[in-house]
C-alpha cells in the first residue's frame, strides 16, 4: 500500500528509526490493514466504533494489554501522519484510551545461571568464541540486541569503553570489564579473523556475514539448551540482569539510566522493584527481630 510505504520511508529517512522498529511498526499495522479488508472498511474512512470493534478482535485473540497499547500506538502515528499530509481530516486514533499496561517486573539471572550460561560455549572455536563474548559483552555493558549486532570494531577503545548508536540515532558510551576484555581479545585474534578478517562488524554469522537480531536470539536458545537453566529466557534478560546487579551492589539509579541509554528515569525505576523485592527477603531472612 502506498500509504504506508510512504509512512515507514518517513520513519526511517526522516524519524531515523531502527530498521527493528521499522519492521515492527509495519507488522502491526498491516495486521490491521488485513483486519479492516476483511471487514471492507475504508481505510481513510475508519469510525471510532469500528475501531472500538478492532479493539474487541485483538482481546478476543487474547493479545495482551501491552500488545494492545503498541499497535494502537503505531496506528494512532500512522494516522497523524495521514492527517499532516491532508489524507484525512481527524486522526480517530485520538479519541481510544490505550489499555492499562500490566505490571510487570523484568526477568533476570542470578549469578549461579550466568556461570552457567558463561561457561557453555567451547572456546576453542571461532564461533564458540563469539558465542561467548556475546554472553559477555551483552551483560558487561547492558546494550539492546539491537546495539549489540551493530557494534564495529572500530567503536571499541583501549580503554574498554565502546561507542553505541542507540535509539534515535543517539550515541552514548559504555563500559566492559576485564572478563569481558578477555574473551574480546581472543576472538578478534582468532575467532573473528578466521569467520571473516575483512569484516568492519565485531559479531558474525557462519558465513562471515553481519550477525542480526534474530540470529543472536537463535544462538541464545541453542546455548540454553545446553545448560540446566529451567526458565523462559530471551538475550533483554541480560539487560535485565545488568541493571538488577548493578542496583543489588549500590549503584546508583541515575548511573544506571545513563547506561542503559533510558531517556526517562520511569523506564529505569522498575528495576528498583525487583531490588526492593530482595530487599525486603534479605531483611526478613536476616534481622534478629524480623520475625518471632
Amino acid at each position: 500500500m502506498k500509504e504506508l510505504e510512504e509512512y515507514l520511508n518517513y520513519l526511517e529517512y526522516q524519524k531515523n528509526y531502527s530498521k527493528h522498529t521499522i519492521m515492527s511498526y509495519r507488522e502491526d499495522i498491516e495486521e490491521f490493514l488485513q483486519y479492516i479488508n476483511s471487514e471492507n472498511i475504508k481505510m481513510l474512512k475508519i469510525t471510532y466504533d469500528e475501531i472500538r470493534f478492532y479493539l474487541m478482535y485483538l482481546n478476543k485473540k487474547k493479545d495482551v494489554n501491552s500488545t494492545i497499547s503498541r499497535k494502537i500506538s503505531a496506528l494512532r502515528s500512522f494516522y497523524k501522519f495521514l492527517q499532516n499530509n491532508s489524507k484525512i481530516e481527524n486522526n480517530p486514533f485520538t479519541l481510544i484510551n490505550l489499555p492499562k499496561k500490566e505490571k510487570k517486573l523484568p526477568r533476570f539471572f542470578f549469578y549461579n545461571e550466568l556461570e552457567e550460561l558463561f561457561n557453555t560455549p567451547k572456546l576453542n572455536t571461532p564461533l564458540g568464541q563469539r558465542d561467548r563474548l556475546i554472553l559477555e559483552m551483552l551483560y558487561a555493558t547492558g546494550v539492546r540486541v539491537s546495539e549489540l549486532v551493530n557494534i564495529k570494531i572500530s567503536d571499541i577503545s583501549g580503554d574498554r569503553t565502546i561507542k553505541i548508536l542507540g535509539k534515535g540515532n543517539k550515541e552514548r558510551i559504555v563500559r566492559y570489564g576485564e572478563y569481558c576484555e578477555e574473551i574480546l581479545k581472543l576472538y578478534l585474534s582468532d575467532g573473528h579473523y578466521k569467520l571473516n578478517d575483512s569484516s568492519e562488524y565485531l559479531f558474525l554469522n557462519n558465513n562471515g556475514g553481519q550477525l542480526t537480531d534474530r540470529g543472536v536470539r537463535y544462538l541464545l536458545d541453542k546455548i540454553i539448551d545446553k545448560t540446566t537453566i529451567e526458565k523462559k529466557i530471551s538475550p533483554h534478560m541480560l539487560r535485565h540482569s545488568f541493571a538488577t546487579h548493578l542496583l543489588n551492589e549500590g549503584c546508583d539509579i541515575l548511573t544506571v539510566q545513563e547506561l542503559l541509554g533510558h531517556e526517562s528515569l520511569t523506564a529505569t525505576s522498575i528495576y528498583t522493584h525487583v531490588t526492593n523485592d530482595r530487599l525486603k527477603d534479605v531483611y526478613f531472612k536476616t534481622h534478629p527481630r524480623a520475625r518471632k
